[in-house]
């Protein structure tokens, strides 16, 4: 963190100067235009046959040095600018580390089939952020067979989301009312939402809008009162306040702009639960994941060296410490052994006793003596062989 920022520190000092040469350059320049456009003006009313007097051609020169000595002014700050910014590089050749060899594997990559993977998966995430031409370009020089409708949810998805942002709720109504069901099915609130929001547009005009909030009410939500029926009934407590208005009444958290926030959430998360897709792009995750991991890696490996064991870490699957990711970051469940302390591999799986315990299956050879075992947690004894492995 120290590192970052030191860098933060660098880029502010860059901004700030930047920002004040701008300035500057701005304010001399527009001076110096408006000179040389009242000079011209004063030339222009002179006969053409007639000769500059003295004090005209002093006032010239005067012009003419004063244009040179802004220029070379305005020079020297750019070059004190750019002095400016070269410390940012070496703030950050000082305070990271260039070389990720040693935390990286080179087979990672290689192979045509592994490339062609790699270029899906950047060419599908050009097409959630909704860059079209970047992703179908990509696909053309990459020789990508991207299947038939592939990037069609992508389009519609980033056309409603953009609606969203206009606080638009067409769009997304019409897509949520054409997907009823299966929202249903996965206990959706969505719709539910998207009308309430619609509902607190048309009340928030005053008693201008009562009569169109009233019919809206009556027609959308009828169908929602099994589900939200308290919701209903604080969005109908609004109409008691429209005189004095709904900022100052005890509804006036639903005016909270950050619904629109929340039903741009929503939204993203049930569509793409919808169309099988995960909330999050895989190269965003995959990144965020590894600029996390780096820095610890790099402080492991370099222990690791320094203490002359580096053969420890040989396993090419598994890394040497825990990376906490966060709690949106875990995907599936991990089984930790309680004996060994080793999470499970394909070698080594998660092994159910008949007392109920879970221990790993290297963890149950070595407790085992011969036909018998005890378990580790009670006092049950038991055959090794009665144990069954389990799948997460």
């Amino acid at each position: 963190m120290e590192s970052i920022s030191g860098v933060e520190r660098e880029i502010d000092k860059v901004l700030s100067k930047f920002s004040g040469v701008n300035e500057h350059a701005d304010r001399v320049l527009q001076d110096l235009a408006r000179n040389i456009e009242s000079l011209k003006n004063e030339l222009d009313i002179v006969p053409p046959d007639q000769e500059l007097t003295a004090a005209q051609v002093v006032i010239l020169r005067q012009t003419m040095n004063k244009i040179r000595e802004t220029v070379h002014r305005i020079a020297s700050e750019h070059r004190d600018l750019h002095s400016t910014v070269s410390k940012v590089g070496k703030a950050i050749d000082r305070s990271f580390v260039a070389d990720f060899a040693s935390t990286s594997r080179e087979d990672v990559f290689s192979g045509s089939d592994k490339v062609q993977l790699l270029n899906q998966v950047i060419c599908q995430h050009f097409y959630r952020q909704g860059m079209l031409d970047i992703a179908d370009e990509l696909a053309q020089e990459a020789g990508l067979k991207m299947e038939d409708g592939g990037k069609e949810p992508f389009s519609e998805l980033n056309r409603i989301l953009d609606s969203l942002k206009q606080r638009d709720l067409g769009p997304a109504l019409e897509w949520a009312q054409s997907h009823r069901e299966s929202l249903d099915t996965q206990n959706s609130s969505l719709e539910f939402k998207l009308h309430r929001l619609q509902f607190i547009d048309l009340i928030q005009r005053g008693q201008a809008g009562q009569a169109e909030a009233i019919h809206y009410a009556r027609t959308h939500f009828q169908q929602f009162i099994n589900k939200h029926e308290k919701e209903i009934q604080n969005l109908m407590g609004m109409f008691l306040y429209l005189p004095h208005g709904i900022n100052s009444s005890p509804y006036s958290h639903l005016l909270d702009p950050n619904l629109w926030v929340e039903i741009y959430d929503v939204f993203t998360r049930d569509a793409c639960s919808l169309l099988g897709l995960s909330v999050d792009s895989p190269l965003s995750v995959c990144i965020n994941a590894g600029c996390t991991a780096l820095p610890a890696l790099l402080n492991i490996k370099q222990v690791m060296q320094q203490r002359q064991v580096t053969g420890i870490w040989n396993g090419k699957d598994e890394l040497p410490i825990e990376i906490d990711l966060g709690q949106d970051s875990r995907y599936h469940s991990m089984f930790a052994c309680p004996i060994l302390r080793q999470q499970s591999t394909e070698s080594n799986p998660p092994m159910r006793l008949i007392c109920g315990h879970v221990i790993s299956r290297d963890a149950l050879n070595k407790l085992s003596n011969g036909n018998k075992l005890k378990c580790p947690y009670c006092p049950v004894e038991q055959n090794p062989s009665d144990a069954r492995h389990i799948f997460f």
